[in-house]
């Protein structure tokens, strides 16, 4: 087994885990947590990395803790409209953008009230996509201890980032190569070879 935290659109160390991975195991029973992909994910824009966020609520309980399977996305804000607005305009043009536009609409369309409703569906696109496994479990408890735990790929500010090989992307002429970006960066630019892509990178967290 091998337990992740589910992420918005993930980033490529951590879909590099699920493709290497037996079972997939979500936590689901974590305190939310800032400054992580939870509600966020960074693409490659006409100047250079770009952070897409959710809006979420920040009413949290007595403690000021929330778990993150309880998180409300804020939908007073068009964010969908924009994230998808963004990712056209940076990837429009791409190889393989055409090719996942319409099912991409079916989730920028859909109205969640929970981010952890949201973050499942991109990791189902995702797996679509590459032909992955979509049968997963999720914790009814918090594990505080256990092989195989992958839910430190989630942290987006001084997080890990693996070595990786390079593959083109759409602005590297003006920025270079930026590792560990979205999962939607690899399969806009590879489509289904992202599959070898993610099984060569090799995950060693500190």
């Amino acid at each position: 087994m091998a337990l992740f935290i589910p992420t918005y659109f993930s980033p490529i160390s951590q879909y590099s885990a699920i493709v290497n991975a037996n079972e997939i195991i979500f936590e689901t029973q974590d305190n939310f947590q800032k400054q992580t992909y939870r509600n966020r994910c960074y693409i490659y824009g006409a100047n250079g990395k770009q952070s897409l966020n959710i809006p979420i609520k920040h009413k949290g309980s007595s403690s000021g803790r929330k778990k993150t399977k309880d998180v409300l996305i804020e939908n007073d804000f068009p964010w969908q409209k924009q994230h998808f607005k963004s990712l056209q305009t940076a990837y429009q043009s791409s190889p393989f953008f055409e090719f996942f536009e319409d099912d991409l609409l079916v989730i920028f369309n859909k109205k969640y009230k929970f981010l952890h409703d949201l973050n499942i569906d991109t990791f189902l696109f995702v797996a679509d996509i590459l032909d992955l496994p979509t049968n997963f479990k999720q914790t009814s408890s918090y594990e505080i201890e256990t092989k195989n735990d992958f839910r430190n790929l989630s942290i987006a500010k001084k997080g890990y980032t693996p070595e990786m090989a390079t593959y083109t992307q759409m602005f590297d002429d003006k920025y270079g190569f930026l590792p560990n970006l979205s999962i939607l960066d690899l399969l806009f630019m590879e489509g289904t070879n992202s599959l070898t892509f993610l099984e060569e990178i090799k995950i060693n967290l500190p």
